[in-house]
C-alpha cells in the first residue's frame, strides 16, 4: 500500500515522532495508517525501556484545588532536563495526572499508573510521552486530601503546597477566604515549616533538641558553671524559640511580622464571620531528595565517536 508525504505529516503530527521515524513506519507497515501507529508504539517501548535508568530529578510539581468538589492535590513529575519541565506537553500531561487524582483517589503510585487515561492507562500514557518526549518521565508522589484546600505552585512548579482547613461552606465561597488560603500557602512554600503546632512535634524530636540545646550550653565557658536549674529553664527558652522557628501556626506571617499565623487566621475568621482551623499541609519541592545526573559531556561525545 502506498503513501504519501502528506500521510507522513498526519502521522507525525498524531504522534509527535519524528519525521524519519514516521517515514520508515509506514514503510514497515505498508502504508497502514493504524499499523504504523502501533510500530511506533511498540518501538517507543522499547525505547523507554531503554531510558528508564536515567536519572530523573528534574520535572515539575504541580498543585490545584477543586472548591467544588472539595478536593485537593499536590503531584510530582520528574524528568532528566529542566527544558522539559517548560515543554507544555509535559506540563499539560502533569496537570491531567493531577486530575485523575482528584477523580479516582488512587492509593500510590502503582494504583495511579493503572487508572484509566486516553484510550489505555496512565502507565501507557506515560511510556507514550517518554517516546514523543526523548527522555526519562517518572511520577514520583502525590498527596490528595478532601475537605476545605488551598493550593500555591511557585516559580513555575519548583515547589507546590497544599493546605487543608476546617471551615463552614459559606466561609469557604468568600473570596476573602481563597486570597487567605493563598496567603497561608505561600507562608509554608516560603518558610518551610516541619511542623503544624507545638502538638504535632514528636516528643522524640524536642527530647534531641534539648539535648543538643543543654551542651551547647554546658561547651560555652561563661554559661558552663551555671546550675542545672538555671540550665533548664534556658533550654526551654531556646525550645520556645524552635516552636516559633519550626511550627507553621507560631511563625510570624510573612505579609505582616507584627502577627503570627495563628493571629493571621483567628483574624480572617473574625472577619469572614466564622471559624477556621488549619487542618494539616504538604510542601513538595522539586526534585528534594533525589541524586542528580553529573553529565560529562566530552565524555558523551567521545563515546558517540567510538
Amino acid at each position: 500500500m502506498a503513501f504519501t508525504a502528506t500521510d507522513v505529516k498526519n502521522l507525525r503530527e498524531q504522534t509527535g515522532c519524528g519525521m524519519m521515524d514516521c517515514k520508515k513506519a509506514l514503510t514497515e507497515a505498508n502504508g497502514d495508517f493504524d499499523k504504523a501507529i502501533e510500530y511506533l508504539r511498540e518501538r517507543g517501548l522499547a525505547a523507554a525501556a531503554k531510558k528508564a535508568g536515567r536519572i530523573a530529578a528534574e520535572g515539575m510539581v504541580y498543585a490545584e484545588a477543586d472548591v467544588a468538589k472539595k478536593v485537593g492535590v499536590v503531584i510530582e513529575v520528574n524528568a532528566e532536563t529542566d527544558f522539559v519541565a517548560k515543554n507544555e506537553l509535559f506540563r499539560s500531561f502533569v496537570k491531567d495526572l493531577a486530575h485523575i487524582v482528584m477523580d479516582e483517589n488512587p492509593a500510590d503510585v502503582d494504583a495511579l499508573l493503572k487508572c484509566k487515561m486516553g484510550d489505555g492507562d496512565v502507565d501507557a500514557a506515560l511510556k507514550d510521552k517518554i517516546l514523543v518526549i526523548g527522555e526519562n518521565l517518572k511520577i514520583r508522589r502525590f498527596v490528595r486530601y478532601e475537605g476545605v484546600c488551598a493550593a500555591y505552585v511557585h516559580g513555575g512548579g519548583t515547589h507546590g503546597v497544599l493546605v487543608d482547613f476546617a471551615t463552614t461552606d459559606d466561609v469557604a465561597a468568600k473570596p476573602e477566604f481563597t486570597a487567605f488560603g493563598k496567603d497561608i500557602a505561600m507562608q509554608i512554600a516560603a518558610v518551610n515549616p516541619g511542623y503544624l503546632n507545638e502538638a504535632s512535634v514528636p516528643a522524640e524530636v524536642i527530647a534531641h533538641e534539648k539535648e543538643i540545646l543543654l551542651a551547647q550550653i554546658s561547651n560555652d565557658p561563661k554559661l558552663a558553671n551555671k546550675p542545672d536549674k538555671v540550665k533548664e529553664k534556658m533550654v526551654e527558652g531556646k525550645i520556645g524559640k524552635f516552636y516559633k522557628e519550626n511550627c507553621l501556626v507560631d511563625q510570624p506571617f510573612v505579609k505582616d511580622g507584627e502577627l503570627t499565623v495563628s493571629q493571621y487566621v483567628a483574624n480572617t475568621a473574625k472577619e469572614l464571620g466564622g471559624d477556621i482551623e488549619i487542618v494539616k499541609f504538604v510542601r513538595f519541592e522539586k526534585g528534594e531528595g533525589l541524586e542528580k545526573k553529573a553529565d560529562d559531556f566530552a565524555a558523551e561525545v567521545a563515546s558517540m565517536v567510538k
